[in-house]
């Protein structure tokens, strides 16, 4: 039984949004290409290069970013140091996740933290979580790949 180039473009994008799915909710886990690619039954190669297709950035960036966004609102709370959150949301290096939110914020960690507390006191937590979101320069997260029309 073949299948049609539209129907397998569904079945990956179905597989990529199970990925996705995956990194928002396990984003504080040892997360890698090989290990989301297993569990879609893809290569890992596949896997990022249709991640990247649909979503405009690798796998792991998506990963970095959930993570970031995770941690400024820890840094928001003000409670935890920039070590314990950068060890809370699944980063393994401070220097990695310390560049990384640079990249993402535009100010390190250490800066956010100390300007960002009580920064959003007394605002609802999704409104908080919105408007202290990281501004991207980068392609649109969240893009979906269009099903190819034949024409």
């Amino acid at each position: 039984m073949s299948s049609t180039p539209a129907a397998q473009n569904l079945r990956d994008l179905a597989r990529l949004r199970r990925v996705r799915d995956r990194i928002d909710r396990d984003y504080a886990q040892p997360l890698d290409v090989e290990a989301l690619a297993s569990y879609v039954h893809m290569s890992a190669g596949h896997l990022s290069r249709e991640f990247r297709r649909a979503y405009g950035e690798s796998p792991y960036g998506y990963l970095m970013t959930r993570r970031i966004e995770r941690a400024m609102a820890l840094l928001r709370r003000g409670d935890l140091s920039v070590t314990e959150v950068c060890f809370a949301v699944g980063c393994s290096s401070l220097g990695t996740f310390s560049t990384r939110f640079t990249e993402l914020v535009g100010v390190p960690p250490s800066t956010y933290r100390r300007e960002a507390a009580g920064e959003a006191e007394g605002m609802p937590a999704c409104v908080a979580k919105q408007v202290t979101r990281p501004v991207r320069t980068k392609p649109v997260r969240n893009r979906e790949a269009s099903v190819p029309t034949r024409t």
